[in-house]
Parts: C-alpha cells; sequence; structure tokens
C-alpha cells in the first residue's frame, strides 16, 4: 500500500516536472496530484491487459512500443480529468518519457 502511495505522489511530481517544459495544462497545481491518481488507477487497471495484447508488438519493436502504451494512458488521463489537458500525442509522448523514467528511477531507488 505504502509503494502505491509513493507511486501516486511520483506520478504527480513527474507530471508537474513535465509540465515546467511541455504545454501540459491544468487549472490547478492540485490536478498533478488527481492525474497521478488516475494515471496510476489506469495502470493498475488498463495497461496489464493492452500490454498481454500488444505482446507481439513489443516483441518486434523490443519493448519500445510499451512507451506508445503509456502515451495512451497519459492521454486517456487527460481525456478523463477535467482541468488537465494534455494537448496532443507528441506531448503525451514526451510526458510518458517523463513518467516512464521517474517511476524506472524509484524502482531503482527502492531495490
Amino acid at each position: 500500500m505504502k509503494r502505491q502511495v509513493y507511486r501516486v505522489i511520483l506520478n504527480g511530481f513527474a507530471f508537474f516536472i513535465a509540465a515546467q517544459f511541455l504545454p501540459i495544462v491544468s487549472s490547478t497545481p492540485l490536478h498533478f496530484l488527481w492525474a497521478g491518481i488516475i494515471l496510476s488507477l489506469i495502470n493498475l487497471i488498463i495497461r496489464p491487459v493492452l500490454i498481454i495484447l500488444t505482446i507481439p508488438l513489443n516483441l518486434i519493436t523490443l519493448g519500445v512500443f510499451t512507451l506508445i502504451i503509456n502515451t495512451w494512458m497519459i492521454m486517456l488521463t487527460s481525456g478523463l480529468l477535467p482541468g488537465f489537458y494534455v494537448p496532443g500525442f507528441g506531448v503525451a509522448f514526451l510526458a510518458s518519457i517523463v513518467v516512464s523514467f521517474a517511476n524506472w528511477c524509484f524502482k531503482e531507488i527502492r531495490h
């Protein structure tokens, strides 16, 4: 449970950092935390199904297609949360790189 709370906070912080460099629109800073909560729920429920369904594409692209899945998850988060807007696929892709890097760093620190 503690790990999931850290992950939510980390995702919100990663969105905040990405918004400093990318045109991610948020009406309040609290929306970054809400975006982290929604992204964590989406990653818990929908992402595993997509990962399993796209195993052949992940094998062909040596795992790079996972970034596309992460991009879709960020775009879905943007669509579900009013007041938090990611303007397009390119921005969502760059944000997914930032969020993935932050989660990778967190995973490495925890081990």
